[in-house]
């Protein structure tokens, strides 16, 4: 797919486009997720178009909100909900190490923890997934990018033991099942940001007390999708907004 055509499809989940590299780099890992869709079930979007605008637009709209100081040098001013500003980075497939961690759960075919690394290069991201074959398919995709600080832990998340900031969530199967395994890797302080449907969010102050939650974002061109994000916090949260519809 051309690059213009996937920064077209993308302008409703970022205000600017993005740099050429980076749609380069969505441009063949569009092309490897289809070739390996057709042997091993990765997403049951098949169409190009579609895959920009499901998977990577959704991706994206996270990375943007998780990560403000990636925005392209010349994307309008906002105020980041999440953490202060800090300086902005092209995309660098070989950039410098930092210290933030993204654990990213059931990644499946690699969102959002991949297009949330070609956003933000200088992230080390871990990708959780504990079928083999999907597993074999991220590190073929992190290695034709030529993606640094990318590593992929083939098993359950329930068996992976560092602590991260922040930790994503996206389309897994037994939700109310996975997300306190989720918030137990969330570093003290740290972030838990979750894609879902609005429904979802009636189990959260139950299944994931000691998180203070943000207000839900829509994700655009999607009437019932959400982002949402929660700080860990110390102490349980005694009154939580509730889902109205």
């Amino acid at each position: 797919m051309q690059s213009d055509r996937i920064a077209e499809l993308l302008q409703p989940f970022l205000p600017v486009p993005l740099v050429e590299s980076q749609l380069q780099a969505i441009s063949t890992y569009i092309d490897i997720l289809l070739r390996w869709n057709a042997r091993i079930n990765l997403t049951a979007v098949r169409q190009p178009e579609e895959i920009v605008t499901r998977h990577f637009g959704e991706s994206l709209f996270a990375a943007r909100h998780l990560f403000p100081e990636a925005e392209p040098p010349n994307a309008p001013a906002r105020q980041s909900i999440l953490r202060p500003p800090q300086p902005s980075a092209a995309f660098e497939p070989s950039g410098e190490k930092n210290s933030t961690r993204l654990v990213d759960i059931g990644s499946g075919a690699g969102f959002p923890g991949l297009p949330i690394k070609i956003w933000s290069p200088h992230t080390h991201v871990t990708l959780i997934e504990s079928n083999h074959k999907k597993a074999s398919f991220l590190r073929e995709i992190s290695r034709t990018l030529t993606l640094t600080d990318v590593d992929v832990f083939g098993g359950r998340a329930e068996d992976f033991q560092a602590s991260a900031d922040p930790v994503t969530l996206r389309a897994v199967e037994r939700f109310e099942h996975v997300l306190p395994i989720a918030a137990n890797l969330v570093a003290p302080h740290g972030r838990l940001a979750l894609l879902i449907v609005r429904r979802q969010m009636d189990s959260l102050a139950k299944i994931a007390p000691t998180f203070q939650w943000s207000e839900p974002v829509p994700i655009p061109l999607s009437e019932a999708r959400i982002l949402l994000i929660g700080h860990r916090v110390l102490s349980p949260v005694i009154k939580i907004w509730t889902n109205q519809d």
